[in-house]
């Protein structure tokens, strides 16, 4: 890996941006592949395609991004080889290539996190047939479809309220989850459609709703879901991370917007504050897609029903697109986050990053100088592993700075971290200390600085939950033209 030299010398930075960068952050982006708009391009090779995922992951990777929600299924259609839906059409479905398996390898080559990201409910679109001629032609849905699927809008969508949804969804997070190494599972559109008023689960509700009241049971449906979904992936793999995209304001707040017609828990029955309350939830990601009093109270409002998971601001970079917003309008959002402790951002969605809308990939790089470590979680497991061992450091007539150490123990599932420092005295929550975090490998490479100063080198190892290990013994390394 090659390494700038304001990265290796990041230590004695003093810019505000660096100086305000926390060491343990969340860095998110959605990257969309329903309808290729992330990625990939359309008609092309596997080879094409791959190619194009590397050079995006790389970019991000040069940004300091250190978590990719990565579209895996939408409409019912998949990015990976299921026995339980069809294979989305919006990749080549040559039988040697999986999206997922290939997204996820390739983002732990890259020290960052992949979770698979899942449309919940809505399905593809409802089949038409018209009937009569000339002006007296009606439209009229065809049902080919078991009961538990609801026209919406033109749209068939999942009834919430249904066992057979239920399963449905479990199986699917349950084959991910066995033949997969992701990192964690990511609900979008776990909610009831907007105009819920029209909703037509009318023989659910008659059947299931025990004569509650019709909205409690709705989000009692949804509740329902997402508590078994977590207990069925913490038996399996316990480390697997649960979160959620919901509405970006979870409640009315009377004081701000009395009358506000789009939350998560009034208008489309998502009580995230109640996962995360009852431990059902580890992250969220709410759809903070809006400005100033729509957003700035509402962040405040997420951290105070989070129950110390960890909440991670959706940022609309798309709005300065559509509606015009100024980039200020994010880069104060970012600044808003940091000043005010909250855990992490992301971005929806990849491609607006990527291609320096209004300048937001410029600006992201002055507040993610550094790269960042991901937040533990404590709830699922609080003991740091051991030390690595017998770290080595050598230059090979390349150029290139190589380290090297031995695992803590057997086990596969560590990431490391690298820290360097003038000293042997090193502050590891201190970001300008880190030069690369989430390793999978006990290796690393880097084109060497020459000089006559030295480093010394540290090395940690974070187990599946973030937890960090004491740093290692150092080794010290000078940077002379002549040292090998």
């Amino acid at each position: 890996m090659r390494l700038a030299l304001l990265a290796l010398l990041s230590f004695i930075l003093s810019s505000f941006a660096l100086a305000q960068a926390p060491s343990v952050e969340v860095r998110a982006a959605w990257l969309t592949t329903n309808w290729g708009l992330d990625w990939p391009s359309q008609g092309t090779s596997v080879e094409n395609q791959k190619r194009e995922l590397q050079k995006i992951l790389d970019e991000l990777h040069e940004l300091k991004f250190n978590t990719i929600l990565f579209q895996t299924r939408a409409q019912g259609s998949v990015f990976y080889k299921s026995k339980i839906e069809p294979l989305s059409p919006y990749f080549n479905h040559s039988k040697d290539f999986d999206p997922l398996a290939f997204a996820i390898e390739e983002c732990h080559k890259r020290g960052m996190e992949c979770h698979a990201w899942l449309i919940t409910y809505p399905m593809q679109k409802a089949q038409i047939i018209y009937t009569g001629k000339g002006k007296r032609r009606k439209a009229s849905i065809v049902r080919d479809k078991p009961d538990y699927y609801k026209e919406v809008n033109g749209g068939w969508y999942l009834d919430p309220g249904r066992p057979e949804t239920r399963k449905l969804i479990s199986s699917i997070v349950d084959e991910i989850v066995t033949n997969y190494d992701v990192d964690g599972i990511h609900f979008d559109y776990i909610r009831y459609p907007s105009n819920t008023k029209k909703f037509p689960d009318e023989d659910t509700y008659k059947k299931y709703g025990n004569g509650k009241d019709l909205y409690d049971w709705r989000r009692e449906n949804i509740n329902h879901l997402v508590t078994e979904i977590y207990d069925n992936v913490k038996a399996k793999k316990k480390w697997v991370q649960i979160s959620s995209s919901p509405l970006g304001r979870y409640k009315v707040l009377h004081h701000i917007a009395p009358n506000d017609g789009w939350t998560a828990y009034e208008t489309v029955f998502q009580d995230a504050g109640y996962w995360m309350k009852s431990g059902k939830h580890d992250l969220v990601f709410p759809m903070m897609y809006y400005r100033e009093n729509r957003f700035y109270p509402f962040v405040d409002d997420w951290i105070a029903n989070c129950n110390n998971r960890i909440v991670v601001p959706g940022l609309g970079v798309y709005q300065m697109n559509e509606q015009n917003w100024e980039l200020t309008d994010i880069t104060n959002q970012i600044k808003y986050t940091r000043d005010n402790r909250v855990k992490g951002q992301a971005y929806f969605r990849v491609g607006n990053v990527l291609s320096n809308l209004k300048g937001i990939k410029n600006s992201i790089q002055t507040y993610y100088v550094s790269p960042a470590k991901l937040p533990p979680l404590t709830w699922l497991d609080d003991e740091a592993p051991n030390s690595p061992l017998n770290i080595r450091v050598y230059k090979t007539p390349d150029g290139n700075l190589n380290l090297e150490w031995d695992a803590p123990t057997s086990d596969e599932g560590y990431t490391y971290n690298i820290y360097v420092s003038a000293s042997e005295d090193i502050d590891t929550a201190n970001p300008n200390n880190i030069l690369a975090s989430g390793l999978r490998t006990n290796k690393y490479s880097f084109t060497m600085n020459v000089g006559d100063f030295g480093f010394y080198y540290f090395i940690t190892a974070s187990d599946r939950y973030h937890n960090e290990s004491v740093v290692c013994f150092p080794a010290y390394f000078v940077h002379s033209i002549d040292e090998y």
